[in-house]
């Protein structure tokens, strides 16, 4: 079993006006075997966090600690953290022009597996692995991301967390943007992902549509910089009913 462990992690971004400090003394342990949904409002800080244990050069840290089965992730660069096991899937996948999705996926694989997979061996697991998302194969020779629409976007963002199967997966509202039959396709291939290995996943969203699909052990609120509740799957229940209000007060969180 592995452990992705976030200790009082505080965090910050340089704005016009200084430093503002986002995230406020998160505490947050994931084991492999478990999915933690991360729930809260617009500009609570759950997109802060991902990038932040991701390594985004926009987040500064300013006191806290990230560990991976005790290896300290704030002392690695991205490449490293990626190798030690941790994977982000992004809300807004940026396009690569001229860099192939079939290259770019080989080349994922062989930096995380320490050398490159056998050709045979992986155009098969590459081709299974896309029509089990309901990829064109066609796809394969495109250039990454670029001209594709949101949901094949996020289609390929859990394409390539099925062929590097990290430790844990950090998915930032995978959701956004798709459709029913594309939430479908996504959920089933994360869901295959937690079934088919040692994996932990913490799915940061705003609604419960995709833990209908994707049943998460804890749901957790953020609120203000930090997580405010922590529950069952009931708790997400209960903020399809009542909203975050009572986590807010009524008060809009400011955008981040």
């Amino acid at each position: 079993m592995s452990t992705l462990e976030i200790k009082d992690l505080h965090v910050s971004v340089a704005t016009d006006d200084g430093a503002k400090e986002i995230l406020k003394g998160v505490d947050l342990t994931v084991r492999t075997g478990e999915t933690h949904a991360i729930m809260g409002p617009n500009g609570s800080g759950k997109s802060t966090l991902a990038y932040a244990i991701a390594g985004h050069p926009k987040y500064q840290i300013a006191s806290g600690s990230v560990t991976l089965d005790g290896q300290d992730l704030l002392e690695l660069p991205v490449d490293e953290r990626a190798r030690a096991g941790l994977f982000l899937a992004m809300q807004y996948p940026v396009e690569v022009p001229g860099v192939s999705m079939a290259n770019f996926l080989r080349s994922a694989a062989t930096a995380v597996r320490g050398e490159a997979p056998k050709l045979r061996t992986w155009v098969k697991e590459v081709k299974g692995a896309m029509a089990d998302l309901d990829i064109d194969p066609d796809f394969a020779e495109r250039s990454v991301n670029e001209g594709f629409s949101g949901g094949e976007k996020k289609r390929h963002e859990v394409l390539q967390l099925a062929l590097l199967k990290p430790k844990f997966a950090i998915l930032d509202e995978t959701d956004s943007g798709l459709d029913v039959d594309a939430l479908r396709v996504v959920s089933e291939g994360v869901n295959r992902y937690r079934e088919g290995a040692d994996t932990g996943v913490l799915l940061i969203t705003h609604y419960t549509r995709i833990l209908q699909h994707i049943r998460p052990d804890r749901v957790h609120v953020f609120a203000g910089g930090r997580v405010v509740e922590s529950g069952g799957p009931e708790l997400a229940d209960e903020l399809e009913r009542s909203g975050y209000v009572r986590f807010t007060g009524g008060k809009a969180e400011a955008a981040v």
